[in-house]
């Protein structure tokens, strides 16, 4: 049964005090891997969407992609938390999402900044140039849940982390050619960056 989670949203939202606001009635939980832990600790569950600030700037328009290509970023921390902690991860794909905005192509020193701040500095308009999302019909579509091996030897954290990782990136791949003809997006493909 799928109920309560708590999102896991950049440090940086901290400093606007109405989006520090919202994110606080939604129960969300800073970005960082104390603060997750900490989550985890309470068993809580977690929304954490893996490719973070970067998986932004790794789309259209930058040079190199199509407007059919839609990426996905995936790190390793989130697998090494759900192993410490022996939780399930459940691999979930939003179709739609990544065109309820637009994003201006800026230079590639902004990404780079981004990053090093931990904070986005992108600039993305939605109708009448505003950030007001496009009216977008969004598909979520859950993959099979990975679970956490048994039993782990304290020298095969990274090992198993990097199979979780394989696994996850394999249904993501699985869900998103499965079911992309259902959402009219049969001429889109997926890319790992």
């Amino acid at each position: 049964t799928w109920g309560f989670f708590r999102p896991v949203v950049a440090t940086a939202t901290k400093l606007f005090p109405l989006v520090r606001t919202f994110i606080a009635w939604m129960g969300g939980i800073d970005a960082s891997r104390s603060a997750v832990s900490s989550a985890l600790n309470l068993s809580d569950a977690v929304g954490i969407a893996p490719g973070g600030i970067a998986e932004m700037f790794e789309t259209y328009p930058k040079s190199g992609f199509h407007r059919n290509d839609e990426a996905f970023r995936v790190r390793n921390g989130i697998f090494k938390l759900a192993l410490k902690h022996n939780r399930p991860i459940v691999p979930i794909y939003c179709f739609g999402a990544t065109k309820m905005l637009r994003r201006v192509q800026l230079p590639a020193f902004i990404e780079n900044l981004s990053r090093f701040l931990k904070i986005s500095l992108c600039l993305f308009f939605g109708k009448l140039g505003l950030p007001i999302p496009f009216r977008q019909r969004l598909m979520y579509v859950m993959g099979k849940t990975i679970y956490p091996p048994l039993d782990i030897e304290s020298g095969e954290l990274d090992e198993q982390a990097q199979e979780m990782h394989h696994r996850f990136c394999d249904e993501i791949m699985r869900i998103f050619e499965n079911n992309k003809d259902h959402y009219g997006w049969g001429n889109k493909s997926i890319r790992l960056v």
